[in-house]
């Protein structure tokens, strides 16, 4: 079939406009405020985390940055609402390593309220913060191995506290219950800073979060660290133990809070953010605070966030399945 020239010029002035459309949005971005949902209450590691970003992006787009915080069914909800958000770069998901345990566990049990292959697009991850499992003081066990020890050795009624139903704390306690053949009860919180408070009241015997949540409290010696799930003992805590060190490489678990936007938003306005985001992290003042809290500033690229979250979902898939976790 033969186009004549005037439809043949039709059709590149047609897609001349979708492309300046196109590329006029994203030049014109941000066209109002931007909003990070943080999928867990005030508090916890990453809601400080997603404030700090807020407020130096807010500095360096002009535009205000807020912060809403919309917690439950383990980061679920907060989640979804960004999943369904117009694709315009103006509503962002502040999230962390709970993120693939989550997915997994509803994915599996088919209760997944969106598609996190093709729901979402990373932006970068803001800071690795190392996950620990910390323990009441009056827990006579020093670390993991011990506790493992002490659990076999007196049928103790310990609960262990997690974020919620399929979180990182969650998978880590089924899967240590199973490697060590003991028993502890699943007692699940709304997020960290309420499961913190819990341990140290005595109330939970174990639990565990990423360190910025407790280190204060670490330090303190108001909560004990059993063990840490990085690849190498954390600095400023060298007397804390790995967990491969202590016999349990499969509880190995890289610990990070990054940024995620709806997965149609358009290329150019991702690019925009994640170099927005992670300027953001790096700027001296911000940078400080961070590591001050425990957490070591990144500012990936949008590949590294894409990639930490489906190497995470590869990784414990096979255990949530295997151990029928759900969240």
């Amino acid at each position: 079939m033969r186009l004549s020239r005037r439809h043949f010029s039709l059709g590149l002035a047609g897609a001349s406009l979708g492309l300046g459309t196109h590329l006029s949005w994203a030049q014109s971005f941000p066209s109002k405020a931007l909003k990070i949902i943080v999928p867990f209450p005030a508090g916890g590691t990453t809601d400080v985390v997603a404030r700090l970003v807020a407020q130096r992006m807010s500095e360096s787009m002009g535009q205000p940055v807020v912060v809403e915080n919309r917690g439950g069914a383990g980061g679920a909800i907060g989640a979804d609402a960004v999943a369904k958000s117009a694709p315009d770069g103006h509503t962002l998901l502040m999230h962390n390593l709970t993120f693939p345990m989550t997915s997994v566990a509803q994915t599996l049990a088919n209760r997944s309220p969106f598609n996190v292959d093709t729901d979402f697009a990373g932006v970068s991850i803001s800071v690795y913060v190392p996950f620990m499992w910390t323990a009441h003081p009056s827990v006579p066990a020093k670390d993991l191995r011990e506790l493992g020890q002490l659990l076999r050795a007196q049928k103790l009624p310990y609960n262990y506290g997690s974020t919620g139903p399929g979180s990182a704390m969650h998978v880590q306690g089924e899967a240590f219950k199973k490697a060590a053949g003991v028993d502890m009860q699943h007692v699940p919180f709304r997020g960290a800073a309420p499961l913190k408070q819990d341990l140290l009241a005595g109330r939970i015997q174990v639990g565990g979060d990423q360190l910025s949540t407790s280190l204060a409290e670490i330090k303190a010696g108001t909560l004990k660290a059993l063990a840490t799930t990085a690849s190498k003992r954390v600095a400023g805590l060298s007397d804390v133990p790995t967990v491969r060190e202590l016999g349990f490489p499969s509880l190995e678990l890289e610990g990070w809070n990054g940024l995620f936007v709806p997965g149609k938003t358009p290329r150019e306005i991702v690019d925009r953010l994640q170099r927005e985001a992670a300027a953001a992290v790096r700027h001296p003042e911000v940078s400080r605070r961070l590591i001050e809290m425990g957490a070591e500033p990144v500012g990936s690229s949008a590949a590294a966030q894409d990639e930490i979250l489906k190497r995470q979902m590869d990784q414990f898939r096979p255990v949530i399945r295997e151990m029928n976790i759900e969240s």
